[in-house]
């Protein structure tokens, strides 16, 4: 059975949305265009299903393409419905996804698995390329772990490369390790620099003198000297793009371009409230901000920062004059401190590991896991997709599987489809729709200021004594 909780806080936010919204309820909003609907796992596809049937259906006339991303029906398919299901979001611009299983070796014993299959999110992300973007909902009641924090604050992760694509291994004892490189015309280039006892350079293979016993960093490189006395193996991380010969083009370099208009288009897409007197309201648009340790890594963080620029300047200055915003790069340890100091109300653009990190601390600074929204957005501004940034809440699903009652947050849910759903009207003119999407949102925080919500959010506020 479904919670009273979850069905009670749906039927409020139901009812404020039919009373907030002034259009005519006994004629649906018309959406000229469809949406992809990506079904999931567990209690997320639950409450999918409560959200499509209480929240979106009786309102919209709408057509809804759906995929099946459920993991028994991905290993049916042998996850073609994953691929097909990317690129529909690709041919109608518009995907709202429900969380999914990315299964390991207990899921692919649970489920019986033909393989471990990847994970969606992966999947559909490499097909459409683009960013996600990472941003909080905002309660008045929900107390917030840095209360200064009165704007959101969107994560921007570059979703390719770094640590998530290296090599790393063990190098043993007089080993002798070189970076390599063969040119298409067929001259070869063996690195690195580093400085030998002498402070003198060289860019021939190195040896390995000493290593650090407890963190296995390397901590001095020489040639003037054999590799016998190092006593203890070392780890070596090699970062890199792949080179992609059929295109002739470095993806890594291609993923940054991407990432850089995905940024700057989300940036300009997004609105600060500001409100005088309780009378005056005024709207500007978030800066764009992006943080890499460019002073360490001057070749692979400066790239970053060199790109960023260059598209910044040739491309997008003059319409960020235009809309009173800005774009800065900035040292990631300077933006962390900035960050905090700061009250939000900006676009945050990080590198993968650095986003990974970040959009955690972001989402517990503001309160709760089970508030933010998840948007994938592509290079052109054009094609995104819409998801919660919670998975697919298995604990309450054994629960609700023994009958048992649950209290499970829809909120990520419900805002995926408006998130989603906004960005049709946008693309289609729809100013109805895109009303009904801000009205959606407004009724489910409303609900919650008004001190009806799930567990987890009750605990946020009053404790763990909540019943």
């Amino acid at each position: 059975m479904l919670s009273r909780r979850i069905s009670n806080s749906m039927s409020l936010a139901s009812r404020a949305l039919a009373t907030a919204s002034t259009t005519n309820h006994h004629k649906k909003i018309k959406v000229d265009n469809p949406v992809v609907d990506l079904d999931g796992d567990e209690m997320t596809r639950i409450i999918w299903a409560e959200i499509k049937k209480k929240l979106i259906l009786p309102y919209l006339d709408i057509d809804i393409k759906y995929f099946d991303l459920g993991l028994p029906y991905r290993d049916q398919t042998n996850d073609e419905v994953t691929i097909e299901s990317a690129k529909a979001i690709l041919k109608y611009n518009v995907g709202i996804k429900c969380a999914t299983i990315t299964p390991d070796e207990a899921r692919v014993k649970e489920f019986n698995l033909k393989k471990m299959w990847l994970s969606p999110n992966g999947t559909i992300r490499n097909i459409l390329g683009g960013t996600v973007f990472r941003e909080p909902i905002l309660c008045k009641n929900v107390p917030r772990l840095v209360p200064g924090w009165t704007q959101p604050i969107v994560i921007g992760r570059h979703a390719f490369g770094d640590q998530y694509r290296a090599k790393d291994l063990v190098v043993p004892p007089g080993a002798k390790i070189q970076m390599v490189i063969n040119e298409k015309d067929g001259k070869t280039t063996t690195h690195e620099k580093w400085m030998n006892e002498n402070n003198k350079t060289s860019t021939d293979s190195f040896h390995i003198t000493r290593a650090n016993e407890v963190t296995g960093l390397v901590c001095r490189y020489s040639t003037s000297r054999t590799a016998a006395e190092l006593q203890w193996p070392c780890t070596i991380l090699m970062m890199y793009g792949r080179i992609d010969h059929e295109i002739g083009m470095n993806t890594l370099l291609q993923s940054i371009i991407g990432f850089a208009h995905s940024c700057f288009q989300y940036a300009l897409s997004k609105k600060r409230i500001f409100c005088f007197d309780n009378t005056i309201w005024v709207f500007l648009r978030y800066p764009l901000y992006l943080s890499t340790k460019n002073t360490i890594l001057k070749k692979y963080d400066g790239r970053f920062k060199d790109i960023f620029e260059e598209i910044y300047e040739k491309e997008y200055a003059a319409e960020y004059k235009k809309a009173g915003t800005w774009y800065e790069h900035r040292l990631i340890d300077d933006q962390v401190a900035q960050a905090l100091k700061s009250e939000g109300g900006f676009v945050w653009a990080c590198k993968n590991y650095d986003g990974d990190v970040q959009s955690d601390i972001i989402a517990q600074g503001y309160g709760s896991l089970g508030l933010m929204t998840s948007v994938l957005m592509c290079p052109d501004g054009k094609t995104v997709e819409a998801e919660a940034a919670h998975g697919t809440v298995t604990r309450h699903y054994r629960e609700h599987q023994k009958g048992n009652p649950t209290s499970t947050n829809p909120v990520a849910s419900i805002f995926a489809w408006s998130r989603g759903l906004h960005h049709r009207g946008k693309l289609d003119g729809n100013e109805e729709l895109k009303k009904f999407a801000d009205t959606l949102e407004r009724a489910c925080i409303e609900t919650i200021e008004e001190g009806k919500m799930t567990k987890d959010l009750s605990i946020c506020i009053h404790g763990t004594k909540v019943r």
